[in-house]
């Protein structure tokens, strides 16, 4: 669906001053304020709503980040701080129409309740005591059965409590998808946090749920000290596997099965068994470290004083981590590490690295391994840091 959305910059830029603010207006189509719409940087505490005249004003870092204007029933906006900072913006949002594929992949209650436990485990983890959407009924589900695919959507803005981090956060989803014949999951989305508690215990889980995470790895790429934070990048080359299934065999096998569910009982050849063998207990490629301890300047490039995630191979990253413990009221590191490994494919792309730990497009960047668990309930504000 195509957003209908329009942000139109007016009146002259600010005086400088040391603050950097971005202020305006929000309007309707017609005009008329729009008041209590969320504003917010994406994916951190820095935020406020727009008043009864549908004015707001935002003092913003420096860093980096997509200015959100989210309100349900309305289409969301999200444009890039460097677009807008010191200057005055009237913001019109136009009121969202629900579309729902009714004739391809209908949205329905039956797979809500045949795929809400894997989405709540994909999306936000394995605990779910403790962390929580308080609207989950918001939630909407399709799923493919011809191509095993599954797509979940939420037209109001998730509202998702997490008492282990001590943050409430307001999550808009842009999209979950998941494809069961890959066995793949991503999800893409806007949160604006809000700080609930911050006990020595909140703190603790904090520090553990940072340290070694994706973001740690990326804000010590830009800070050129990888190794100064104890992460290993080793180059990982994949190699065609003879063993798993051609593109020919793989598709005598995919018209096997189409004449199998049309004919009903059929005799099994013993190349069909064989070629259905090797595709579940084979993976397509196999990969060797073929480079280790690889220094920043190898994957990442400047330009124009922009830093860029740039490689054309796989990366393993291994993290020695060491967990935080609370002892007499300090927070102190475990004497025994645990070695934790990741792998990040950039896939030919080139991501922005920024100083807050996030890259742009990072639902694109594919992942596997321990960054794989930065779920949810792992999720903390890009402007965290270490002891918060």
């Amino acid at each position: 669906m195509k957003k209908a959305v329009l942000l139109l910059m007016i009146i002259l830029p600010f005086y400088l001053s040391i603050a950097q603010v971005i202020k305006g207006t929000v309007v309707n189509d017609a005009e008329k304020p729009i008041s209590n719409v969320n504003i917010y940087l994406d994916g951190t505490k820095t935020g406020t709503i727009s008043g009864s005249d549908g004015s707001f004003s935002l003092n913003i870092p420096s860093n980096n980040n997509s200015l959100v204007f989210k309100k349900d029933d309305y289409e969301t906006f999200t444009v890039n701080t460097s677009q807008v900072l010191n200057k005055t913006l009237k913001v019109v949002l136009i009121k969202s129409k629900e579309i729902e594929e009714v004739v391809i992949i209908p949205f329905t209650e039956a797979t809500y309740k045949n795929y809400i436990h894997f989405f709540l485990d994909s999306f936000i983890g394995y605990d779910k005591e403790n962390v929580r959407i308080k609207n989950q009924r918001a939630l909407k589900f399709a799923y493919d059965k011809n191509n095993k695919t599954l797509k979940v959507k939420a037209p109001q803005t998730l509202i998702i409590e997490n008492k282990n981090l001590g943050y409430t956060i307001e999550y808009n989803l842009v999209e979950f998808f998941a494809n069961f014949n890959e066995n793949t999951t991503r999800f893409v989305g806007t949160s604006f946090f809000k700080e609930t508690k911050s006990n020595d215990k909140v703190k603790l889980n904090r520090m553990n749920a940072y340290d070694g995470s994706q973001v740690h790895f990326f804000r010590s790429v830009f800070e050129n000290k990888v190794a100064n934070e104890g992460f290993i990048v080793n180059q990982i080359t994949k190699f065609p596997n003879s063993k798993y299934p051609t593109e020919k065999e793989l598709q005598r096998l995919k018209d096997f099965a189409e004449m199998f569910k049309s004919k009903g009982t059929l005799n099994v050849p013993e190349d069909i068994l064989d070629i259905g063998n090797r595709k579940r207990n084979e993976q397509p490629y196999k990969i060797a470290i073929t480079k280790t301890q690889i220094r920043e300047t190898e994957y990442t490039k400047k330009t124009d004083s922009k830093l860029y995630l740039d490689y054309d191979y796989m990366m393993q990253i291994n993290f020695k981590k060491y967990f935080y413990e609370l002892k007499k009221g300090q927070f102190v590191k475990a004497t025994i590490p645990i070695i934790q490994t990741s792998f990040l494919h950039p896939e030919n792309e080139t991501f922005e690295i920024y100083p807050n730990g996030n890259t742009s497009n990072p639902g694109i960047l594919t992942n596997q391994g321990e960054f794989t668990k930065d779920k949810i309930e792992f999720l903390l504000p890009l402007d965290y840091q270490l002891g918060d």
